[in-house]
Protein backbone atom coordinates (compact mmCIF):
# COMPACT_ATOMS: atom_id res chain seq x y z
CA UNK A 1 0.00 0.00 0.00
CA UNK A 2 1.22 3.60 -0.58
CA UNK A 3 2.01 5.68 2.16
CA UNK A 4 -0.46 9.20 2.78
CA UNK A 5 1.56 11.37 4.13
CA UNK A 6 -1.09 13.97 6.26
CA UNK A 7 -0.61 17.22 8.71
CA UNK A 8 -2.88 16.60 11.37
CA UNK A 9 -3.34 19.76 13.69
CA UNK A 10 0.35 20.97 12.63
CA UNK A 11 2.09 17.17 13.17
CA UNK A 12 3.34 15.39 10.56
CA UNK A 13 1.86 11.85 10.10
CA UNK A 14 2.38 9.11 7.51
CA UNK A 15 -0.28 6.47 7.57
CA UNK A 16 0.04 3.07 5.33
CA UNK A 17 -3.46 2.10 4.90
CA UNK A 18 -5.57 1.38 1.59
CA UNK A 19 -5.77 4.71 -0.43
CA UNK A 20 -9.83 4.33 -0.23
CA UNK A 21 -9.85 4.06 3.83
CA UNK A 22 -12.29 6.98 5.18
CA UNK A 23 -10.33 9.65 6.85
CA UNK A 24 -12.60 9.38 9.79
CA UNK A 25 -11.39 5.67 10.67
CA UNK A 26 -7.02 6.74 9.94
CA UNK A 27 -8.18 9.46 12.62
CA UNK A 28 -9.68 7.85 15.06
CA UNK A 29 -7.75 3.38 14.23
CA UNK A 30 -4.57 4.72 12.79
CA UNK A 31 -3.84 8.12 15.02
CA UNK A 32 -6.11 7.59 17.58
CA UNK A 33 -7.63 11.44 17.52
CA UNK A 34 -10.96 9.59 18.80
CA UNK A 35 -12.49 13.44 19.32
CA UNK A 36 -14.08 13.22 15.56
CA UNK A 37 -17.44 11.13 15.80
CA UNK A 38 -18.50 8.21 13.73
CA UNK A 39 -22.19 8.70 13.28
CA UNK A 40 -24.02 7.96 10.19
CA UNK A 41 -21.98 7.05 7.27
CA UNK A 42 -22.72 8.83 4.47
CA UNK A 43 -21.92 12.27 5.22
CA UNK A 44 -25.24 13.58 6.04
CA UNK A 45 -24.98 14.08 10.30
CA UNK A 46 -22.25 16.23 10.09
CA UNK A 47 -20.62 14.39 13.65
CA UNK A 48 -17.58 13.55 11.47
CA UNK A 49 -16.70 17.09 10.67
CA UNK A 50 -12.93 17.73 10.42
CA UNK A 51 -11.03 20.96 8.08
CA UNK A 52 -9.00 19.60 5.30
CA UNK A 53 -6.86 22.64 4.23
CA UNK A 54 -9.61 24.83 6.00
CA UNK A 55 -12.62 23.35 4.57
CA UNK A 56 -14.58 21.97 6.68
CA UNK A 57 -15.53 18.07 5.06
CA UNK A 58 -17.34 14.67 6.16
CA UNK A 59 -14.56 12.53 6.91
CA UNK A 60 -17.19 9.56 6.85
CA UNK A 61 -16.70 9.85 3.26
CA UNK A 62 -14.02 11.54 2.41
CA UNK A 63 -10.52 9.00 1.42
CA UNK A 64 -7.69 9.42 2.87
CA UNK A 65 -6.06 9.59 -0.48
CA UNK A 66 -8.19 12.75 -1.34
CA UNK A 67 -5.65 14.58 1.86
CA UNK A 68 -2.37 13.24 0.92
CA UNK A 69 -0.34 16.10 1.88
CA UNK A 70 -3.26 18.25 3.02
CA UNK A 71 -3.35 19.93 6.41
CA UNK A 72 -6.54 18.30 8.86
CA UNK A 73 -7.36 19.59 11.68
CA UNK A 74 -9.59 17.80 14.32
CA UNK A 75 -11.55 19.05 17.52
CA UNK A 76 -8.01 18.09 19.06
CA UNK A 77 -6.32 20.61 16.71
CA UNK A 78 -8.49 23.45 17.57
CA UNK A 79 -7.63 24.76 21.01
CA UNK A 80 -4.86 26.97 21.50
CA UNK A 81 -1.21 25.06 21.47
CA UNK A 82 -1.19 26.10 25.36
CA UNK A 83 -4.88 24.48 25.77
CA UNK A 84 -6.82 27.72 25.85
CA UNK A 85 -10.25 26.96 24.40
CA UNK A 86 -11.27 28.58 21.16
CA UNK A 87 -13.82 30.81 21.31
CA UNK A 88 -15.98 28.51 20.01
CA UNK A 89 -15.32 25.75 22.72
CA UNK A 90 -15.58 28.35 25.65
CA UNK A 91 -18.73 29.51 24.20
CA UNK A 92 -19.90 25.63 23.80
CA UNK A 93 -19.44 25.51 27.56
CA UNK A 94 -20.89 28.68 28.53
CA UNK A 95 -24.16 28.25 26.88
CA UNK A 96 -24.22 24.47 28.39
CA UNK A 97 -24.97 23.43 24.14
CA UNK A 98 -23.85 19.31 24.72
CA UNK A 99 -26.81 17.68 26.12
CA UNK A 100 -25.83 13.90 24.77
CA UNK A 101 -22.52 15.74 23.15
CA UNK A 102 -22.11 13.10 20.30
CA UNK A 103 -22.31 15.49 17.61
CA UNK A 104 -20.77 18.23 19.16
CA UNK A 105 -17.12 17.58 17.64
CA UNK A 106 -18.70 18.29 14.12
CA UNK A 107 -21.11 20.87 15.83
CA UNK A 108 -18.18 23.07 16.90
CA UNK A 109 -15.71 21.94 13.48
CA UNK A 110 -18.22 23.66 11.57
CA UNK A 111 -19.24 26.70 13.55
CA UNK A 112 -15.15 27.42 14.01
CA UNK A 113 -15.28 27.57 10.05
CA UNK A 114 -18.42 29.55 10.13
CA UNK A 115 -16.29 32.44 12.00
CA UNK A 116 -13.59 32.34 10.58
CA UNK A 117 -15.12 33.28 7.22
CA UNK A 118 -17.34 35.15 8.62
CA UNK A 119 -16.60 36.98 11.91
CA UNK A 120 -20.37 38.33 12.48
CA UNK A 121 -22.80 35.94 11.30
CA UNK A 122 -26.53 36.80 10.89
CA UNK A 123 -29.42 34.05 11.91
CA UNK A 124 -29.76 33.17 8.81
CA UNK A 125 -25.80 32.89 8.09
CA UNK A 126 -25.56 30.60 10.99
CA UNK A 127 -28.59 28.38 9.92
CA UNK A 128 -27.02 27.93 6.49
CA UNK A 129 -23.49 27.29 7.66
CA UNK A 130 -24.77 24.84 10.41
CA UNK A 131 -27.44 22.92 8.27
CA UNK A 132 -25.58 19.96 7.52
CA UNK A 133 -25.21 18.94 10.89
CA UNK A 134 -27.60 17.19 13.13
CA UNK A 135 -28.21 17.13 16.80
CA UNK A 136 -30.76 14.62 17.70
CA UNK A 137 -31.42 16.28 20.93
CA UNK A 138 -32.70 19.46 19.46
CA UNK A 139 -30.03 22.05 21.07
CA UNK A 140 -29.83 23.86 17.77
CA UNK A 141 -31.03 27.36 20.10
CA UNK A 142 -28.34 27.02 22.40
CA UNK A 143 -25.45 25.92 19.03
CA UNK A 144 -26.82 29.68 17.88
CA UNK A 145 -26.51 31.53 21.20
CA UNK A 146 -22.92 30.28 21.88
CA UNK A 147 -22.22 30.98 17.83
CA UNK A 148 -23.55 34.45 18.70
CA UNK A 149 -21.28 34.51 21.89
CA UNK A 150 -18.02 32.99 20.51
CA UNK A 151 -18.47 35.93 17.46
CA UNK A 152 -18.34 38.80 20.15
CA UNK A 153 -15.26 37.24 22.20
Amino acid sequence: MPETKLVVNGEERTVDVDPSTPLLWVLREQLKLNGTKFGCGIAQCGACTVHVDGTPVRSCSTPVAAADGAAITTIEGVAGEDGTRHAVQAAWVEHQVPQCGYCQSGQIMSAVALLRDNPDPTDADIDAAMSGNICRCGAYGRIRAAIKSAARA
